[in-house]
């Protein structure tokens, strides 16, 4: 039996509840804020020795391993609540694996203005 295929049944959704998942934790041990928009990027640091990684630390890692990803689209991907996912990502940022990148200020976003003009732009091609 596969890793990934322990964790779901087909007919009945999750085996295992998300709490068992975190150990029961349900705050990341990480000071790190993992805002829903932050990146997270693998560091392609092999793990530490005394690293307890599960099923779902590797999935997670595999998940960023090659593009770098918003927590929310990490959480999509492995079907995940956000929630789980932010203790896992404090678990991996504790053992140096992912770096995690907060979003942009509102103040460097793109304004509504000129997200008008883009388009138009694009229109008149």
């Amino acid at each position: 039996m596969s890793g990934e295929h322990e964790w779901i049944d087909e007919e009945a959704g999750p085996v295992v509840r998300p709490y068992a998942v975190t150990r029961g934790r349900t705050r990341p041990t990480s000071s790190s804020s993992l805002d829903l928009l932050a990146i997270v990027a693998s560091t392609r640091s092999p793990a530490p020795a005394n690293a307890d990684l599960g099923v779902q630390h590797r999935r997670l890692l595999g998940c960023v391993a090659a593009q770098n990803r918003p927590v929310a689209e990490v959480a999509s991907e492995l079907g995940l609540p956000v929630g789980v996912v932010r203790v896992l990502l404090g678990d991996l940022l504790e053992h140096g694996l992912v770096t995690v990148r907060q979003p942009r200020d509102k103040a460097t976003a793109a304004t509504e203005s000129l997200l008008q003009e883009v388009i138009n732009g694009l229109r008149a091609l």
